[in-house]
């Protein structure tokens, strides 16, 4: 018969090892070995309980612990991307503009025109942020009408399992409330007026010609690979950082050292 004082013992010992890995891997700035070690020992449960054995986190608590940090990833995200200047400032989502008009702005800042550029940027990286403060809503149904099945799967996958979930579920919908409002947020910053105004200027009305642009779609479109791309970073801080695991719940099962 195994006792209390036996599964302690073992129990210490392992913890013992981890931890020595955890140091060598600090003197050779691996980072990538703090993910393996996260990851095996969630996966022998390395957790001990109030009477002193070993337990596991339930179906029910990994089902509840993980739609609770996708609910905290989610709701971060949204904070991040609709504050002010969420999108213009932060480079990893900032939208610039098309691709097409590189060339023909590029000559326009060397003639001083450089405002009426940035002045459409500006403009688009605010109906961005104006549109990501209604995502939360979307994500939290989704998120709170996941099956037990879609939780093993998320749970099982990678860094950004659960991001690709929410995309595959909520993206349509999400499009779909964000263009009214995309398009009332263009109309209040005068985005479409400054844009013609800014088309019919020498070089870039040659080669906005014969293009078939739609500026509403094009800032809907950029705003919902920000808010993802935030997402994604959002849950591999929970998977991987103990620190952004702020609830009881989120340490028990992702781990709390």
């Amino acid at each position: 018969m195994v006792t209390s004082s036996f599964v302690s013992m073992v129990s210490s010992l392992v913890c013992t090892f981890f931890l020595s890995l955890a140091f060598v891997a600090g003197s050779v700035a691996n980072a990538g070995i703090w993910e393996k070690i996260n990851k095996v020992s969630g996966a022998i449960g390395l957790r001990e309980s109030a009477n002193g054995t070993v337990a596991t986190p339930s179906n029910d608590e990994i089902s509840d612990g993980l739609r609770q940090a996708l609910e905290v990833a989610a709701s971060k995200a949204v904070e991040q991307a609709s504050s002010r200047r969420g999108f213009l400032k932060n480079l990893d989502i900032h939208i610039p503009l098309p691709g097409f008009l590189n060339r023909p702005v590029q000559l326009l800042r060397k003639v001083g025109m450089e405002p009426q550029a940035d002045s459409i940027e500006i403009a688009m990286n605010k109906a961005a942020e104006e549109a990501s403060s209604q995502a939360l809503p979307v994500f939290t149904k989704t998120i709170r009408s996941m099956s037990f099945e879609d939780v093993q799967k998320v749970w099982k996958g990678g860094d950004s399992a659960a991001t690709g979930y929410l995309m595959a579920h909520t993206r349509g919908e999400l499009y779909e409330r964000f263009v009214p409002i995309v398009q009332q947020a263009i109309n209040q910053v005068g985005l479409v007026s400054i844009y013609h105004s800014f088309a019919r200027q020498p070089g870039v009305e040659a080669a906005i010609n014969g293009t078939r642009f739609d500026l509403n779609e094009y800032v809907t479109n950029k705003t919902l690979d920000g808010l993802f791309k935030l997402l994604a970073q959002q849950e591999k801080e929970i998977r991987e950082n103990p620190a952004a695991r702020t609830t009881e719940l989120l340490k028990r099962v992702f781990g709390g050292h």
